[in-house]
């Protein structure tokens, strides 16, 4: 255990050197072998020039713009870039697009709700209308502002909600209709045009959530991807988030929140003087906002610049194209969706090959990947977002790949005791207890073993798989809250 308020202070080298070996716990963030979390465009130098310009900003405070003119400066720079890459700007059909840098896409998402939701004050009961593939962080935003959610499924087959069905699902208390471009569980990118024409003869406002890939997009485009219209050349189109730290590769901590002119975006401000201090107003969620994050990503943009995004489009099309063809290379694997843009998302038809099984023989061979569990008439599947970096890397993964697929086929798949499937497929979430959680973390190997030796995962990923939604839910609240603990 490590002490972070020691009676006497550590000197600086010894403190660095115990971060290090913290981190040795942690999957790499480089070297394109992680398909989720880390967007990796593996450019020697970048690195270090974004902390650098981190550090010149760190302690630069975003509560008052008037007083530091640089963050100002650098985050209308942030904004004016994202707005061209997505089709705004001058001498297009949006010439008058506004826009926030956020801390993420979850809170871009929560804001573009508020804007909506605050936008109409004489509805008591507003709604918010998503496919079922949308980002959880609708849910959340949802959750948090009390505003309705109404999902609508969508084709098993395409992965895309029917316009019509969105449509129908819009009522007199919709204030808000989304959809993703592309969503992040299978890449693909909803009909974003007939999405936001039907909310616009509603009268309702339409967001596409760019957050995961939309930085990319328009430069798959530009060498040669088939994108569909989705940003703010599309009418009917009033707001669009996209995530820097994804397909941008800046540091965590940054993305931006647009809508098509500034009265759309007024109710997004929170403005309060019914106090003695300072009259408080924030665009964004957070008060203080520390200007690192900003500093980092205007950097990242300014040294890469349009020339280098293009590139590195390039450079994820060919890796995608790469993975996707391991992938159908191998008997009883199969591509979910369509490789199209940054996605590989596979799926198995041999009841004896366990996607479960294969992801943790994959993370064996340092391949690590996300597995995604089936929901509604969804499979199960393992998701692989590519990023540049995974290029150099394609020529390895298929022999891995076929020799993972071996072993998880010698193994079988996960068998579970009938009583814990018993458990895990009728156990009322409500009666699920701390202990019992505790219990089957401690039987699974997930907490009290070696931190730097990852754990087999497949049976833990079976029990959630037969589980409920709602008790899926409650069993990783309780899982999380139980590594959430501090050491004495």
């Amino acid at each position: 255990m490590i002490d972070a308020l020691p009676t006497e202070g550590v000197p600086a080298e010894q403190v660095l050197a115990e971060l290090r070996g913290m981190r040795q716990a942690d999957l790499p963030t480089h070297g394109g072998r992680l398909f989720a979390y880390v967007y990796d465009p593996a450019r020697a130098g970048l690195d270090e020039l974004a902390m650098s310009a981190y550090a010149l900003s760190a302690h630069v405070n975003g509560l008052d713009p008037t007083a530091f003119p640089s963050l100002l400066a650098t985050e209308n720079a942030l904004v004016a870039a994202a707005a061209r890459v997505l089709g705004a700007g001058p001498g297009t059909s949006a010439p008058d697009v506004v826009g926030s840098v956020t801390s993420g896409g979850t809170e871009s998402l929560i804001l573009a709700v508020k804007t909506a939701r605050d936008a109409h004050p004489e509805i008591a009961n507003p709604r918010l209308v998503v496919p079922s593939t949308a980002h959880a962080a609708f849910a959340k935003a949802a959750h948090y502002l009390g505003v309705a959610l109404d999902l609508v499924p969508v084709d098993p087959e395409t992965f895309t909600p029917d316009p019509a069905a969105m449509s129908a699902a819009i009522t007199a208390d919709t204030v808000l209709v989304a959809c993703s471009a592309p969503s992040y569980a299978h890449g693909v990118v909803d009909p974003v045009e007939q999405i936001a024409a039907l909310a616009a003869e509603r009268g309702v406002r339409c967001h596409v959530d760019a957050c995961f890939g939309g930085w990319a997009l328009p430069f798959l485009r530009r060498v040669g991807v088939s994108v569909p219209a989705f940003d703010f050349s599309v009418p009917g189109v009033t707001s669009v988030s996209v995530d820097l730290h994804k397909y941008a590769y800046t540091p965590k901590g940054v993305s931006v929140l647009l809508h098509r002119d500034a009265n759309l975006r007024r109710p997004q401000y929170f403005a309060f003087a019914e106090w003695p201090g300072y009259t408080m107003i924030n665009p964004v969620i957070s008060s203080t906002r520390s200007g690192g994050p900003i500093a980092a990503a205007f950097a990242t943009l300014r040294h890469l610049g349009d020339e280098g995004y293009l590139e590195l489009a390039r450079q994820t099309r060919d890796a995608v194209a790469g993975l996707a063809k391991a992938v159908s290379g191998v008997d009883g694997l199969r591509l979910l969706a369509p490789a199209d843009y940054t996605v590989v998302c596979l799926a198995s038809d041999d009841p004896g090959l366990d996607l479960f099984v294969l992801a943790d023989e994959l993370a064996a061979r340092g391949w690590h990947t996300q597995p995604q569990l089936p929901y509604a008439d969804l499979p199960a599947s393992i998701h692989l977002t590519v990023t540049a970096s995974v290029l150099p890397q394609v020529p390895q993964f298929g022999p891995d790949l076929a020799e993972a697929v071996f072993a998880a086929r010698s193994q079988g798949p996960v068998q579970l005791p009938a009583e814990l499937h018993a458990l895990a497929s009728s156990l009322p979430p409500d009666q699920l207890t701390p202990e019992l959680v505790a219990a089957l973390a401690q039987q699974f190997g997930l907490v009290g073993g070696d931190p730097g030796a990852a754990p087999r995962l497949a049976v833990v990923n079976a029990v959630l798989a037969a589980a409920s939604p709602r008790l899926r839910e409650r069993l990783l609240v309780e899982f999380v809250s139980l590594l959430q603990r501090p050491t004495w």
